[in-house]
């Protein structure tokens, strides 16, 4: 299936892919129809894209990246909304702010979006925990993350012999990584 998107061209997408929010995202409770789209840098920083308009996307990232203490207790209304038991099924992802200037990006960690991966069902769901923002500022957590992440040695892949690289193509990993390093 063909998706046209304003920020990535013209994708090809399974309909497997697909996700159904049945009540839409906060402020875009039109739209029910979203994917995932990995734009493949190294930011970590994934897109939520709706088929439905293809101006629509949000830059979405998991939170335990940046917070690795974050938790999303939801109700049992909550998980049965979107027919999980536990959350073992399902991938959390909060959306970003990100400005012009980007030290300022910050994440909403009040209403994440939490998707049921087997049903393909997903839902923003407000939480009730008080001590939550819908403006966490979180750049200086995620890029103590790359460095130490990138830093770490027994973190790291590493490639089997077999596998060749295109110059090109590490030449544009890198690139990506000095560029995510030095925005930072």
């Amino acid at each position: 299936m063909k998706v046209k998107t304003t920020r990535f061209g013209e994708l090809e997408i399974n309909p497997s892919d697909i996700l159904t929010f049945h009540e839409g995202l906060l402020g875009f409770e039109n739209l029910k129809k979203y994917f995932v789209v990995d734009p493949g840098d190294s930011t970590l920083i994934l897109w939520l894209q709706s088929i439905e308009d293809e101006k629509v996307a949000f830059p979405i990232i998991e939170p335990k990246i940046f917070k690795p203490d974050y938790i999303a207790k939801l109700l049992p209304a909550d998980l049965n909304g979107l027919d999980l038991e536990s959350l073992s099924n399902a991938r959390l992802y909060s959306i970003l702010t990100i400005p012009g200037n980007v030290v300022e990006m910050s994440a909403n960690l009040k209403a994440p979006i939490v998707i049921n991966s087997t049903k393909k069902v997903a839902k923003q769901i407000v939480l009730a925990d008080s001590k939550l923002t819908v403006k966490h500022e979180m750049y200086k957590e995620l890029k103590t993350y790359i460095v130490n992440f990138s830093s770490d040695d027994s973190t790291r892949t590493s490639f089997a012999p077999s596998i060749a690289l295109e110059s090109g193509d590490l030449k544009s990993t890198q690139d990506n990584y000095a560029r995510l390093t030095s925005e930072m």
